[in-house]
């Protein structure tokens, strides 16, 4: 079975594997995607792996922009790269927004150690009523959803009113947005966000 292209942090050694998956509309080597893997990589013993899904990967060839693959491709996607790298148990799987929403839905079927989804879209922007969560209900492997307070695809206020299985932690993100941005009147950085999302992600790691 072939794989895509994967670009990969951290000790060949290391005890467990974080795989990240990038949003719907921006690769896996943004800004916001290399500081949490570089900061994962440095900050414990976790190898960390970063992936595109087939669309993306095409625009990189082309230039050109289209949306996402359609869903049995992206959940295909996740399957391929978790065979590729041996032992699910070890293999937390996660990543940004959608890549995020996605692997939680593989992660029963591949049965991997836990789940780590930065900025969940809960709900597209201004439609609460069309929910992503029907899934979340019945997910038994270890979760960590880091949210944005701010974040317009799940507020706290949102979250709150969800049926989420025991087995997802949520935690929030001072002030910040969809990629924990905060405004600069909070008081919070987002430098200062993105090392609490990184500590509490190695934290979560390393107990599982």
């Amino acid at each position: 079975m072939t794989h895509p292209e994967l670009l990969t942090n951290g000790p060949e050694t290391a005890r467990k594997i974080i795989v990240l998956a990038h949003g719907a509309g921006a690769p896996m080597d943004t800004p916001f995607m290399t500081a949490m893997t570089e900061g994962l990589a440095a900050g414990g013993d976790l190898r960390v792996v970063r992936f595109e899904f087939p669309y993306m990967a095409l625009r990189r060839t082309t230039g050109k922009r289209r949306g996402p693959d359609r869903p049995a491709v992206l959940q295909q996607t996740w399957h391929e790269v978790i065979e590729a790298l041996g032992d699910p148990s070890r293999i937390i799987v996660g990543g940004k927004s959608m890549g995020g929403r996605i692997a939680s839905e593989v992660a029963e079927a591949a049965r991997v150690g836990g789940v780590l989804c930065l900025g969940y879209p809960f709900h597209p922007p201004g439609r609460p009523e069309k929910l992503r969560t029907a899934h979340l209900k019945d997910l038994t492997r270890p979760t960590l959803i880091l949210q944005g307070e701010r974040d317009t695809f799940g507020t706290p206020e949102d979250v709150a009113g969800y049926d989420l299985s025991p087995a997802i932690r949520v935690e929030w993100i001072p002030d910040g947005d969809h990629s924990f941005k905060p405004r600069k009147a909070s008081g919070h950085t987002l430098d200062s966000n993105m090392t609490r999302a990184i500590e509490a992600s190695i934290q979560f790691a390393q107990a599982i």
